[in-house]
């Protein structure tokens, strides 16, 4: 039986919340293997001379732990 394990990471794009979902999964690929999905905790943006000036996502990685 498989064990899963949990992490939270966050991410930021100056883009948009899908973009910074983008670069959450990928930086977290780097070192993880197996990932099986992605649950968006939360939603924020940074703003600047009163427009949005990035968007950041704090998101739970799922993955299965190798057994071997």
């Amino acid at each position: 039986m498989p064990i899963v394990k949990v992490i939270e990471v966050i991410a930021s794009s100056e883009t948009s919340f899908d973009d910074a979902i983008q670069n959450a999964v990928k930086e977290v690929s780097k070192t993880i293997k197996n990932i099986d999905s992605v649950y968006v905790k939360d939603f924020k943006v940074h703003v600047k001379d009163e427009k949005v000036s990035s968007y950041g996502v704090i998101c739970k990685v799922s993955f299965r732990v190798d057994e071997k």
